[in-house]
């Protein structure tokens, strides 16, 4: 009896060791092999002036290469939260980054680099990367690389996007105007960076808006040449507001508006949406990037990524104006304007989230700009190639983007 039992338990562990793969059998499952861990640093090599972080193996391995730092405040920061998205959303993707990367030579240095690393995906995140962007993607075509702003694409492995923050800063001229109405000083000032399309374009934007509740109001503008410097940023809103402004917008990266504004006068920020923090920021046009990366990222790993333009408009989630979105409280420079202005604001807010009113609307006639010219008749809109491009520059625009709106009083810039 007792030998019997012995047998019973030998055949049970001999049982066991053919299930769990012992015993010299074929096991399907390797449970000794090592789990990959893509949120984990991939190391990096110094080249050139750059760390360049290196893909980890086993991964979907995604970069980022960034014009600043990635805690500025502003652009690089909205970029890098959304990076951060994709790796804690995005099951399997790695994530990296390279911050103050100069536009030019030093940029197509750092692309390349991360395309021989082996980096499936690449965004460029300043429209100085554009060339580079493309010359390398040429190089790589099993590397898709994603140009923020511009307007160059491949049609395969390289791609641009944007969103139409034109409406967002629509909105807060509306708002600019607003206040600048009921303090009794109708002059707004813009701090715009580089003399590109897009800058010529949300300027016009804030124009046309403030024009809605201030038609009186003019708008004067400090070119710095910079994307991120904050000391530069201070000085240009400094001016602005010295030379009389109430309330001055920003296209670049830091809240200088905010907190150079003297008593009784506001900043508005741009770009993030943890920057607007003290009461003198009457409010921020921010990006959501997030959802939009994780998009293309699944694209890009399941091989329907193709290369073209992408401009995403607000009803797409990727948009917002603080203190108006769901769970936002308005600043106290908003909360005291007049209820007419504040609803037109929730009412084109609401029209844009429901994909109603978009950046067509925004740049819709009739507008004169500033030397008296008519730019778009009676019901007239702009179109997609006029919003991103300067014939100057070689787009393929008909009425193009190089003209200021006619409550800019600032002549238009020089272009190189």
């Amino acid at each position: 009896m007792q030998q019997k039992r012995l047998w019973l338990i030998l055949l049970l562990v001999l049982a066991l060791l053919v299930a769990c793969g012992g015993g010299g059998g074929t096991s399907t499952t390797d449970t000794t092999a090592p789990v990959v861990n893509c949120g984990a640093e991939g190391g990096s090599e110094q080249v050139g002036k750059y760390q360049i972080p290196a893909p980890i193996e086993g991964c979907y391995n995604v970069a980022f290469v960034y014009v600043g730092p990635h805690d500025d405040g502003g652009w690089t920061q909205a970029h890098d939260v959304g990076r951060l998205y994709v790796q804690q959303n995005v099951p399997g993707v790695h994530t990296a980054y390279v911050e103050n990367v100069a536009e030019g030579a030093d940029s197509e240095q750092v692309i390349r680099s991360l395309a021989r690393k082996g980096f499936d995906v690449i965004f460029t995140t300043s429209f100085g990367f554009m060339d580079a962007s493309e010359t390398v993607a040429e190089e790589f075509p099993d590397v898709d690389i994603i140009h923020i702003s511009g307007f160059k694409s491949n049609g395969a492995n390289f791609g641009n996007l944007f969103g139409a923050m034109e409406n967002m800063k629509y909105l807060a001229g509306m708002l600019a105007g607003s206040r600048a109405k009921m303090d009794g000083n109708p002059k707004l000032g813009y701090i715009a960076t580089f003399p590109i399309p897009e800058e010529l374009r949300l300027g016009n934007a804030f124009a046309l808006g403030a024009q809605k509740t201030c038609p009186e109001c003019t708008i004067d503008v400090r070119w710095i040449f910079t994307w991120h410097d904050p000391v530069v940023e201070k000085e240009a809103a400094a001016s602005l507001f010295s030379a009389g402004a109430q309330v001055v917008m920003t296209g670049a990266d830091t809240p200088a508006p905010a907190e150079a504004a003297p008593p009784g006068k506001w900043g508005i920020t741009y770009d993030y949406v943890g920057n607007c923090t003290i009461d003198a920021c009457l409010t921020s046009m921010y990006w959501n990037w997030g959802p939009i990366y994780a998009d293309i990222v699944e694209r890009s790993r399941n091989g329907t990524y193709v290369g073209g333009s992408e401009y995403f408009d607000a009803d797409s989630g990727a948009l917002g104006l603080y203190g108006f979105m769901e769970g936002e409280t308005l600043q106290p420079g908003v909360t005291e304007l007049l209820e007419a202005d504040l609803q037109m604001v929730r009412d084109i807010l609401a029209q844009m989230l429901a994909g109603k009113f978009t950046r067509f609307d925004v740049f819709k006639g009739p507008i004169y700009d500033n030397r008296g010219n008519l730019v778009l008749a009676d019901g007239v809109s702009l179109k997609q190639e006029d919003l991103d491009g300067f014939a100057q520059f070689g787009a393929p625009c008909e009425t193009c983007m190089y003209w200021w709106n006619q409550n800019i009083t600032a002549e238009l810039p020089e272009l190189k």
